[in-house]
């Protein structure tokens, strides 16, 4: 198991911007509600298709290292940075040699070799998308093969079809499955699970399900990469160059799942 050194916290605790019940006291990070952490000097908007937002949970403003240099890079990953577990995910990416990228408008997109959708709210990330300018972007780039990760959120987005969406909500499609939204039940019901993933070296991964989906139907070009033990469904699955999981991996210490993402931009041509 790969394990970096800044994300030790003590046996059973986890970290998460997510609002949580009291089963999961230490996750909650989140910023107040009227921090301005897009940068925008507003925290509700109205967009020009008439959608309206407000941030109750914003991405928090994330340190990243300068580069590097060519000579020691490794990829560029943006991290969708409007909602969400997005300084989890920096924190992996950095552990696995990745150059974590925030990500809250199109000039940032276009210039990331791969990105992560992060766990957080399935609907405020779209209207975020779609307010800034971000869901066309993303659509042409998702489309033209650029390598994508979804956890929890994420995997709604990613999803070709929803059992049952949310009104305003459309999803990216990079993935040829249907989804159901908070399919294993409410934050009251959230779980850890050990569920093995297929082909990965070493223990079974300690899956953290928070409102998590789950996957009800998947194409003939979808890998099932693992499933939950205790119910049998689909809670992650890669299509070419598109991974998605149900569970959040940015909320364990074992960094595994973003190794393989990180494999996959490193491979892309």
């Amino acid at each position: 198991m790969i394990m970096p050194p800044s994300r030790q916290l003590p046996p059973g605790s986890m970290r998460s911007t997510h609002s949580l019940d009291d089963r999961y006291p230490r996750r909650q990070r989140g910023t107040p509600p009227t921090a301005d952490t897009l940068g925008t000097g507003v925290t509700a908007w109205t967009g020009r298709a008439g959608l309206s937002a407000r941030n109750t949970a914003p991405a928090r403003d994330v340190a990243v290292a300068p580069d590097a240099g060519p000579a020691t890079a490794g990829p560029s990953v943006g991290v969708l940075a409007l909602q969400g577990d997005v300084a989890e995910h920096v924190v992996a990416l950095s552990a696995v040699g990745a150059r974590p990228v925030p990500v809250r408008r199109p000039a940032e997109l276009a210039a990331v070799d791969g990105l992560i959708i992060p766990g957080g709210e399935s609907t405020a990330i779209w209207k975020l998308a779609v307010i800034f300018d971000l869901a066309e972007p993303l659509r042409e780039r998702i489309g033209a093969g650029m390598p994508v990760f979804g956890s929890c959120a994420g995997m709604i987005m990613l999803a070709s079809k929803l059992t049952d969406r949310a009104s305003h909500q459309e999803t990216l499609g990079a993935i040829d499955m249907t989804v159901r939204r908070n399919a294993f039940g409410r934050q009251s019901e959230s779980f850890e699970s050990d569920v093995v993933l297929r082909g990965v070296a070493g223990p079974a991964f300690r899956a953290v399900f928070i409102r998590a989906p789950w996957v009800e139907q998947i194409g003939p070009g979808v890998e099932i990469l693992a499933t939950e033990p205790r119910t049998g469904r689909i809670v992650a699955v890669r299509q070419g160059s598109a991974l998605a999981t149900a569970f959040h991996p940015e909320l364990t210490q074992d960094v595994r799942v973003h190794k393989i993402f990180t494999d996959i931009v490193r491979e892309r041509p």
